[in-house]
């Protein structure tokens, strides 16, 4: 489930009971604090939801920060080349595997104090990095991008993909198959993993690019669900026949 919406540690409770195994907070595409951002993933360790967080740009500053809040994952968008793949990478990981300061406290340990080498290892083998395709030059690059070292997943940000392919919409387009198929690919060469995105409205995709391999699927926001239960349930009582 994608946060847009919720600013309170809530979200984290009903992502548990309805079945969610992640949440990904989007800082990206909504005027979410850091602040709120910190508190819901804290929520989410306690309870076992994996948390990550979208950042709104690919800096040491924000990755680190949001890290350090308490998330599990940094999701880096636009990820053009194997240069920026490995700046996220760097800024993500602690010594030796990048440039992430350890400042041996972590939520994530519960705050206890260990061995800075243990710490390091633990916290770097625990710490996701998603990098996002959304345009063709990384289309172009699949294969180099997904081998760079400390890249887990990649998502395919379809929506922007296929408006930078002059495509808007058009999920039916057999490009958008052969961008699954070139991600999934790369991915299973390098023992990595894909994601869908960007198909909420159509499950029939999403199910046809998991049964292709694809391991993660990102089906919707807080907001689209409320905006979606709340507007099914105006219509049934408008539609009560007097």
């Amino acid at each position: 489930m994608t946060v847009r919406l919720s600013r309170s540690i809530e979200i984290a409770r009903i992502a548990k009971t309805a079945g969610f195994d992640m949440l990904y907070i989007d800082l990206e595409h909504s005027p979410l604090t850091m602040d709120a951002t910190g508190q819901i993933c804290m929520a989410c360790l306690d309870i076992g939801i994996m948390p990550a967080v979208r950042v709104p740009a690919n800096t040491p500053d924000y990755i680190s920060r949001i890290l350090h809040a308490g998330a599990l994952g940094a999701i880096a968008p636009h990820v053009r080349s194997v240069a920026e793949a490995r700046e996220v990478v760097k800024a993500a990981k602690l010594p030796p595997l990048g440039e992430r300061s350890n400042t041996g406290t972590f939520p994530h340990l519960q705050y206890r104090s260990f061995p800075a080498e243990e710490t390091a290892k633990t916290i770097n083998h625990a710490t996701m990095v998603i990098v996002q395709f959304e345009s063709a030059d990384s289309l172009a690059k699949a294969d180099e991008i997904v081998a760079v070292e400390g890249v887990d997943i990649v998502l395919v940000g379809l929506n922007d993909m296929l408006g930078d392919m002059g495509l808007t919409g058009q999920y039916d387009h057999p490009r958008v198959r052969e961008i699954y198929e070139t991600v999934i690919d790369a991915c299973r060469r390098h023992g990595k993993h894909c994601e869908v995105g960007g198909l909420a409205s159509r499950p029939d995709l999403m199910a046809e690019y998991v049964r292709m391999g694809a391991r993660y699927v990102s089906i919707g926001t807080d907001l689209s669900f409320l905006l979606g239960a709340a507007t099914q349930r105006a219509k049934q009582i408008r539609d009560i026949k007097l």
